[in-house]
């Protein structure tokens, strides 16, 4: 008989990072888990987003492109760090499928692999050319795709047969899974033009349509069961704070995919469906954008709180703040440049300056922690 697993907050601290201050073993890659690779999504968004930001200030897509490599080596480093983990650790690795917190951030590495490979196309051809930087678009995001296609699948899937639900155990990172979808379809529109003219072009820009539709019934599906949580149960525990930024990445994230596939339309589909899905992507862009602010207003309340408490201890979660308020960006820029109002610009701009604040400090403390050991330890 299968083994079932009783979902409830507590567990994360064993498997998020947070330090323990109680003698525990020595730092190892035994405790390596798919949630590390938040912090290439997170820092591949903030040169993502500063790439096409409203305002180009001088200096800032050399900056940006910079900011890509360094994702770009975060991605080799810790995809290398994996591997060498399931080598040494099989039975550690695979307990993270069993396990109802950590199963979740199996969606953290597809959209590290896209993430990525959408910053090499818009940054990285500067530096290695257009075409090896579209072999490597293509390659990162055909195996993120294909790895996030399974995770929204599976991960369900072992929540409906395997896991034990408790009625307060849902958290931002129930989203996790079922987004890698959304972030291949915005990347994803990014390389139709690439493509020959014809049915190869018509394919792709359905193939993310369809995966922009997948993915965002899903969150808005989770997002239902996250916002009941609150109301029924409260604000959860200190070190889950964080996780509720990850509401904000379906949203953000499908009104980028929403404008990319707009921008992208004319190149793929007949002229009324281009026009068509142009219309789409603002009026539902705005509209999700605003439900967006509300949910920003909301988290930022809860965390302040939480901070002005003195218990808002620093664990992997924080990378949380990066990557979904990264799509808030994106998603404002594409409102800019098919509506031009100023509005979605400003909003771009400051919500930049947070996410460039809230990177630098969480890869700070993320830096200290790997120095000194808490972070590669089991709390």
């Amino acid at each position: 008989m299968t083994a079932i697993a009783t979902l409830r907050p507590a567990p994360t601290r064993q498997l998020l990072g947070e330090s323990a201050t109680h003698r525990i073993e020595s730092p190892s890659l035994r405790h390596f888990a798919p949630n590390w690779f938040a912090a290439v999504m997170g820092t591949s968004i903030v040169a993502n987003a500063a790439a096409t930001l409203p305002l180009q200030l001088p200096g800032l897509r050399g900056a940006a492109t910079v900011v890509w490599a360094l994702a770009a080596l975060l991605l080799v480093a810790l995809s290398a760090a994996w591997i060498v983990h399931w080598v040494r650790y099989p039975k550690q690795a695979r307990s993270h499928k069993d396990h109802p917190v950590m199963a979740h951030f199996y969606g953290a590495p597809p959209m590290a692999l896209v993430t990525v490979g959408g910053g090499t196309l818009v940054l990285g051809r500067e530096v290695i050319g257009l075409d090896a930087a579209l072999t490597i678009d293509w390659l990162l995001w055909s195996l993120g795709t294909a790895l996030g296609l399974l995770t929204a699948v599976a991960i369900p899937y072992r929540m409906f047969t395997h896991f034990h639900i408790e009625p307060d155990a849902a958290f931002g990172g129930w989203l996790m899974p079922v987004v890698p979808p959304m972030v291949s379809a915005a990347m994803g529109a990014l390389l139709v033009p690439y493509l020959p003219e014809g049915q190869l072009r018509l394919t792709m820009i359905l193939l993310c349509l369809a995966m922009f539709g997948l993915s965002l019934i899903a969150a808005l599906v989770t997002t239902t069961m996250i916002w009941s949580r609150l109301v029924h149960h409260g604000v959860p525990q200190s070190g889950m704070v964080p996780t509720l930024w990850l509401v904000l990445g379906p949203f953000g994230q499908s009104v980028t995919a929403a404008g990319l596939l707009a921008t992208a339309g004319p190149s793929a589909l007949p002229d009324l469906y281009a026009k068509g899905l142009t219309v789409f992507s603002v009026i539902f862009g705005v509209v999700t954008w605003g439900f967006a602010m509300l949910w920003l207003a909301l988290a930022t309340a809860v965390t302040v709180k939480t901070a002005r408490a003195g218990e808002l201890r620093f664990n992997l979660t924080w990378w949380g703040f990066t990557f979904p308020l990264g799509t808030c960006i994106t998603g404002s820029t594409v409102l800019y440049g098919h509506t031009g109002a100023d509005l979605f610009a400003v909003a771009a701009v400051v919500l930049y300056v947070g996410l460039v604040s809230a990177w630098a400090v969480v890869a700070a403390k993320t830096i200290r922690g790997v120095r000194t050991g808490p972070l590669l330890r089991p709390a």
